[in-house]
């Protein structure tokens, strides 16, 4: 009877912690300042110290919105471009879904935007890239305040390198890359990239209960290059697909230094509104070849991307992850089929580029996650070590402490043996 009983009340313990950890993964990581502004705010405080703490997360959506919605507004009625609705709103309605999409995974609304643009639209590739590119620089700038604003916790180490690697990734693909590749070829590449991206999420959700850090453990040099390498890599697929950073970036966190997702899809929110905004720069000022009509889709979207984002995370906090990531296998799969279905000349090269795209895609992110199954297990072999280490400290402290203990009453004991014997 004691026997089940002391069962009974350790399985009750065990679905209390899991579901204690559920609730904690569920919520975003929040900086301790700002942990320690809400315990502490008094009753009395003034009021908008009241709404700028407690009801942060709108404010922290309000202020951006309204800056980009006042641009906006004061450029629509500059040049009256309101006539641009009637002609581009299918834009308009792929960007309700784009900026959804964005909220509600770790995959930016380019992941939307570029294959319904160049598949179903027949819209040239390079002016899908510029659009994905544009409106992200828009949509995920304001997101990466509201982010800064929250004091919501950032893995900074990967933002400064992979920003630095970012920017080298994508001016060398806009120069390099992107010219050496057909159109054909970058439809397929993005889908093709992309459809990998599932893998990397199935690797994840198979070690969902896996142990994750709040941010990189123990970092040094070779994880300073590995970051600088992802920002390298993903800002060439941002050259030529409009975006590629943030998956990157996510997947080298969470699956190689097993970074928790509550601040790796932050932390790839912040890089990628860096990457887009240099690339823009670099796009529109430097290179001057940003199209007419990519400003066109830009300007029928903004009303949408600003407000959809934080809308799809609102939603997505709604859903187990299983389902975000059932959509997001979904909308790959889709993509990639609809890329071989509608891409015409579909020659030999292109099937073998895709299907090589694939394959070294399934196998990087398998060898990943094993990286990251042996970099999980030399971390706990160092805390094991250092535990070990502690133990003999306090085991060595407690002995001596018994020694000082002891030798008062030895020194009486052989004090009064000497006195007895004379």
């Amino acid at each position: 009877m004691t026997s089940d009983k002391m069962e009974t009340d350790k399985a009750d313990t065990s679905s209390h912690v899991q579901g204690s950890r559920e609730t904690e993964n569920a919520r975003q990581h929040l900086l301790p300042t700002q942990q320690d502004a809400l315990r502490s705010l008094p009753e009395d405080a003034k009021w908008y110290k009241k709404v700028m703490v407690r009801y942060r997360r709108v404010v922290a959506v309000v202020i951006p919105s309204v800056i980009v919605l006042s641009a906006w507004l004061a450029v629509m009625v500059a040049h009256n471009h309101w006539n641009l609705f009637p002609e581009k709103y299918f834009m308009t309605i792929t960007m309700v879904f784009g900026s959804l999409v964005a909220g509600m995974t770790s995959e930016g609304g380019g992941a939307v935007a570029f294959p319904v643009m160049t598949l179903a639209f027949g819209i040239p590739p390079s002016v899908a890239r510029d659009f994905s590119v544009a409106i992200q620089s828009v949509g995920m700038t304001a997101a990466a305040f509201t982010l800064i604003y929250m004091q919501i916790q950032l893995e900074w180490h990967s933002i400064f390198l992979g920003t630095f690697g970012g920017i080298i990734g994508v001016v060398f693909g806009f120069e390099i890359v992107d010219p050496a590749l057909t159109s054909s070829q970058k439809k397929l590449s993005f889908v093709c990239i992309w459809f990998t991206f599932a893998f990397a999420l199935f690797g994840l959700n198979i070690y969902h209960k896996r142990r994750t850090f709040p941010k990189i453990p123990n970092f040094n040099w070779w994880k300073g290059i590995v970051l600088v390498l992802t920002g390298f890599f993903g800002g060439i697929f941002t050259s030529f697909a409009g975006s590629g950073l943030d998956i990157c970036s996510f997947s080298v966190l969470t699956l190689l230094f097993r970074v928790s997702e509550k601040i790796a899809t932050p932390t790839s929110i912040v890089l990628m509104a860096g990457n887009t905004s240099v690339g823009l720069f670099w796009r529109h000022v430097i290179m001057g070849h940003v199209d007419g009509e990519c400003w066109q889709y830009v300007a029928v979207c903004v009303p949408v991307v600003i407000f959809g984002a934080p809308l799809g995370s609102v939603i997505g906090s709604h859903f187990h992850r299983l389902v975000l990531a059932g959509l997001i296998y979904v909308l790959d799969t889709v993509a990639l089929v609809a890329a071989f279905a509608i891409v015409r000349p579909l020659s030999t090269e292109l099937v073998l580029m895709s299907a090589g795209i694939i394959t070294f895609g399934a196998v990087f992110f398998f060898c990943l996650t094993r990286a990251g199954t042996r970099f999980l297990r030399s971390i706990e072999d160092a805390e094991k070590k250092a535990a070990n280490v502690g133990d003999m400290t306090e085991l060595d402290k407690t002995i001596n402490d018994k020694n000082k203990e002891t030798e008062p009453n030895t020194t009486r004991m052989q004090l009064h043996e000497n006195i007895t014997e004379i």
